[in-house]
């Protein structure tokens, strides 16, 4: 079994998000009458893989009602990860309370695809992702094996990983900016994708360079909808929308 820690602050600039749903914290807002915070625990725990989660939330007391336990985070989305995965314990899961649309499947998906690193990370290939959600707008890193959006699901193998937060933290950053992202990857990285030859394994690579021999690499999940959570007021009215739709969707790449 794996704990599962669940990232519900608020980046800087305030709960503009929040404000827009009327509600007063943003994983608070309504998905097909569940807060978003609910259903992101309740696929956790319908998944089967879970025997643990704690929420690490910037206004601890607006989530004080869940039946999980739940703490305050720390100053920076780093410290939070590292003070969260610490009162864990290793191995750990990480998502975000607005990843709405996590279904216990992926979660299992996941966690039975995890590669022999010490960090995972879930991404989808952005063919799945438009032919799921084509009126979606992703941000894509292109790469030499395919277009990847990231899918907020993150896993550490063990305590050890933590000392890679801080570059994980810096990559999040960056994800909407591809070619801030390679420059962050060095010159390497960049010639590689000048040529033609960036791939998620490269980029692997660099990662365990970069952070002094830490090991990671990607899980890539066959669920487009995986790629979406609810950044903006387009993202909520998409999220809304695919719940009330909540049409089966046939599970790409399979079958």
């Amino acid at each position: 079994m794996t704990s599962a820690l669940i990232l519900a602050g608020v980046r800087k600039g305030g709960d503009k998000l929040a404000e827009f749903a009327g509600v007063e914290h943003k994983a608070l807002i309504p998905i097909g009458g569940v807060p978003m915070i609910e259903r992101v625990i309740g696929a956790l725990r319908a998944s089967g893989r879970i025997d643990r989660i704690l929420v690490s939330s910037n206004r601890p007391a607006a989530l004080a009602y869940l039946d999980v336990e739940v703490i305050k985070s720390a100053k920076t989305l780093s410290e939070s990860v590292v003070e969260g995965v610490t009162a864990l314990g290793a191995p750990a899961l990480i998502t975000t309370a607005d990843h709405a649309l996590l279904e216990p499947e992926w979660v299992r998906y996941f966690l039975d695809n995890l590669p022999d690193r010490q960090v995972a990370v879930g991404v989808a290939k952005s063919d799945v992702v438009m032919a799921e959600t084509p009126d979606t707008k992703r941000t894509f890193l292109k790469l030499a094996d395919g277009r990847f959006s990231g899918c907020n699901l993150f896993y550490l193998r063990d305590m050890d990983s933590l000392r890679g937060v801080e570059l994980w933290r810096e990559f999040e950053a960056l994800r909407k900016r591809p070619l801030k992202l390679l420059r962050k990857l060095g010159p390497r990285a960049i010639l590689a994708a000048a040529t033609g030859r960036l791939t998620t394994e490269r980029v692997a690579t660099e990662v365990e360079r970069m952070s002094g021999g830490l090991t990671a690499g990607p899980v890539i999940m066959p669920f487009g909808r995986a790629a979406i959570d609810v950044d903006k007021p387009e993202d909520l009215i998409l999220v809304r929308r695919l719940v009330e739709e909540a049409v089966p969707l046939p599970l790409a790449g399979r079958g």
